[in-house]
């Protein structure tokens, strides 16, 4: 039985971001910002009362008898006693006798073109620390995206207009930028497990590392560019992030109406109609905030029973982080054009370079995850690399063809035009290439 080291991380990254935005609230009542000190507080609190309903809904404890925990969650402390509860199951396991226990069977990863089927017994103890693991990797996930990225965004800001950093915003802004790169880093990790959830997967502390590299640089450019555009151009930033929300907010929904699938009925049996399109409205709402900062990893399909895309669309990823770098690069030039004088001790071009290497960047570990440090890359039928290069050679042949229009040759019936003009095709929904379709 593994410790319960995710739960602790979770817990003391909530703590210590909502006392230093209190205490950081404090500071902007006493200086009479209270439009900063409204701020602070309202991307303090909103996350944290979701973060508790969170817990109470995967929990199920409106369904028991359980009035001090329910009083602890409206005190909003909540993610306190459930760690507290998940390290005691750890302690006390293994000192009293499971009365029954559960069998699963999971595959390994394949070694050599095999594929073994292993059975393990989870006891009472493992199973809720399975839960507790589970809730908390998705309130990270909450609270990264609704209340971190928010957060460093506004106190980002904040030190550009009045034109320093404080003790108390820099520790905030810190925290919530490992916030934010945990609760992606969770992301990432719900996503695997939820592809391949057959298979027994287990992920290296250099997958974590490549992944934490990945969803920091790509956080911290993204912010940093709205920021500076923000900082310039007030009036255009709102439509901006509002365009990218709802476009991100309405994709699924659009999917789900266009493939005239049936309502979905299996996210909770108590839940009624009313309360079910509540919930799905809140995970689309979470979906399309990390969306605006950052790859989601988890696809949404509200046609499907599980609520998730499990394809590894390639494409998508490589459309969505083009789309993402131009969207950069324009803001950027934007802020350049319109950059006021308090930028004129900043050496503009190579700030705007350093951003956009920076994404890159976080591109660059992207692929290196994919290509050396995912858990089941043995899986692909085609690794990114591979695709990369496929898709390479597939638009210098096409630039060739087109140089060179009197080489057009007329397809035989029943014949290829050559052995070497192979299309970037791949087999399987798992490992597609980066040029398959979606």
């Amino acid at each position: 039985m593994r410790l319960p080291s995710s739960v602790l991380v979770s817990v003391s990254l909530f703590t210590a971001e909502t006392t230093a935005a209190l205490y950081l609230s404090s500071t902007y009542r006493s200086a009479g910002d209270q439009i900063w000190q409204c701020f602070t507080l309202l991307f303090t609190l909103v996350p944290s009362v979701l973060v508790q309903l969170t817990l109470i809904f995967i929990h199920r404890d409106l369904s028991r008898d359980r009035p001090l925990v329910l009083l602890l969650h409206i005190l909003q402390l909540g993610p306190i006693i459930r760690c507290l509860d998940a390290f005691c199951i750890y302690g006390s396991a293994g000192k009293v006798e499971e009365p029954y226990v559960t069998i699963t069977r999971k595959k390994q990863i394949p070694q050599e073109g095999q594929i073994e089927e292993v059975e393990q017994e989870v006891g009472q103890a493992e199973g809720k620390l399975v839960t507790h693991r589970a809730a908390f990797a998705r309130t990270s996930v909450i609270q990264a995206f609704l209340g971190s990225a928010p957060q460093l965004t506004l106190q980002l800001y904040i030190c550009v207009l009045q034109k320093g950093v404080s003790i108390g915003r820099g520790t905030l802004m810190v925290i919530s930028l490992l916030s934010i790169v945990y609760g992606a880093l969770r992301c990432n990790i719900l996503a695997i497990k939820i592809r391949y959830d057959d298979y027994d997967v287990s992920v290296r502390p250099l997958a974590y590392i490549c992944v934490f590299l990945w969803r920091g640089f790509e956080i911290a450019t993204r912010v940093t560019v709205l920021v500076l555009f923000s900082s310039v151009l007030k009036v255009w930033v709102l439509p901006v992030v509002s365009a990218n929300f709802v476009l991100f907010f309405l994709r699924p929904w659009v999917l789900f109406w266009s493939s005239r699938s049936p309502f979905p009925e299996n996210i909770e049996k108590t839940l009624t109609r009313v309360g079910t399109t509540i919930v799905l409205c809140l995970l689309t709402f979470l979906y399309a905030g990390i969306n605006v900062f950052c790859w989601s990893a988890v696809q949404l399909r509200l046609d499907d029973p599980d609520l998730i895309d499990k394809g590894q669309a390639w494409r998508r990823v490589a459309v969505y982080y083009s789309l993402r770098f131009v969207e950069n690069t324009g803001l950027t030039l934007m802020w350049y054009a319109h950059r006021t004088e308090f930028y004129k001790w900043v050496d503009a071009p190579v700030l705007e370079i350093l951003l956009l290497l920076g994404y890159a960047t976080a591109v660059f570990f992207m692929l290196l995850f994919y290509q050396f440090c995912h858990p089941c890359r043995q899986l692909f039928s085609s690794s990114p690399a591979q695709g990369f290069w496929e898709c390479c050679g597939s638009l210098c042949l096409i630039r060739g063809t087109l140089s060179h229009p009197d080489s057009i040759r007329t397809k035989p019936p029943g014949k290829d035009i050559g052995d070497t003009d192979q299309p970037c095709v791949t087999k399987g929904d798992i490992g597609q290439s980066l040029c398959s379709a979606v």
